[in-house]
């Protein structure tokens, strides 16, 4: 089967070096920026409490799965 139109194969693997280098000093840093959730901002109580209703929500759908 023919395609209708040709193409072919052929891929550029050099690499450009005409960018420009990202490079500052220590005494202009990037600015802060704000910090999205983490799991490790969270208390131990609440990462076992979020641990322990996952645990709960995949033993739920275990035993959904095998009735």
């Amino acid at each position: 089967m023919a395609h209708a139109q040709p193409h072919t194969h052929d891929h550029v693997h050099g690499h450009a070096h005409d960018h420009v280098a990202h490079s500052h000093g220590p005494a202009t840093p990037h600015p802060a920026q704000a910090a999205t959730w983490s799991i490790l901002r969270m208390t131990v109580a609440a990462r076992l409490a979020a641990a322990l209703a996952v645990c709960a929500g995949l033993w739920a759908f275990v035993l959904l799965a095998m009735r």
